[in-house]
């Protein structure tokens, strides 16, 4: 099953149990830039929520906006009830605190994960841990390396995947050439976030039965590329794009379920 089947098949399922709901699930997106690929990301979250009967709405405000605008705009939509999810579209403008950001959205509704008090996971490591256990990829006692350890994907899949007993290894931009061919080529699962156009090549010797799963979305002269360059003669590849982008926003639906139905059984 190719991954836009298996996404298409879940937002089927979803659709058929909000279909039943009284009260729908909704959720804010707050906007603080004019970035192409922002633009991009947002028309495909409000589409993924129209196709499966979810309610979101925009906040668009002004790249010049201070931070003491967006604070306000976060709080407003914190307390308002009728939301049960919120996120924050990145980047941001230089003039705003990311980081101050990420921890105003109330925990509860944070379902981008990002807040360090986030009681849910990560989209795109919760998306991709969910998509290789549904293909039942073996995970347990697998040598797993994930390259890049940012705070939204590196570190986030690193935990999750020694959460399912993994052997788990972080390769990033300090480790050696030496080294990242010994941990890649020994490598039953690669997890690759590095924001660099065919990082991975034709100069390591793969496991055939290896999975390798492309986070990078690289745009170059108009064109999207990933971090992988294509058919390496392995197990399973995700295409660049219609691959762990789709992975993504079904995650973002998951978890705004998950804070839909908190909310509803403390209310």
């Amino acid at each position: 099953m190719t991954i836009k089947e298996y996404v298409r098949d879940k937002k089927q399922k979803l659709k058929e149990k909000i279909d039943k709901l009284s009260i729908k699930p909704c959720f804010a997106i707050v906007q603080v830039n004019d970035d192409e690929a922002s633009n991009a990301y947002i028309r495909g979250k409000l589409k993924d929520a129209s196709e499966v009967g979810i309610e979101a709405k925009l906040f668009k405000l002004p790249s010049n906006s201070t931070q003491d605008d967006v604070l306000k705009q976060i709080d407003v939509i914190n307390k308002d009830d009728t939301y049960h999810g919120l996120i924050v579209q990145m980047p941001l403008p230089k003039q705003i605190d990311e980081e101050l950001i990420k921890r105003s959205v109330y925990y509860k509704k944070d379902i981008d994960g990002f807040s360090p008090l986030s009681w849910l996971n990560a989209c795109t490591p919760s998306g991709i841990l969910h998509y290789l256990k549904d293909n039942n990829i073996e995970i347990k006692g697998k040598n797993a390396v994930v390259i890049g350890r940012s705070n939204i994907v590196g570190r986030p899949m690193a935990r999750l995947l020694l959460n399912e007993s993994a052997n788990v290894t972080v390769l990033h931009s300090k480790t050696s050439e030496d080294d990242m061919r010994f941990y890649v080529e020994h490598a039953d699962i690669i997890v690759v976030a590095v924001g660099k156009k065919y990082f991975l090549d034709n100069r390591f010797n793969y496991k055939k039965s290896a999975v390798i799963i492309d986070v990078g979305i690289n745009r170059i002269d108009g064109h999207l590329y990933g971090d992988v360059v294509p058919n390496l003669d392995v197990k399973l590849q995700t295409p660049v794009p219609g691959g762990v982008g789709l992975l993504t926003r079904l995650a973002l639906l998951n978890n705004l379920m998950e804070a839909y139905e908190d909310e509803i059984s403390n209310s």
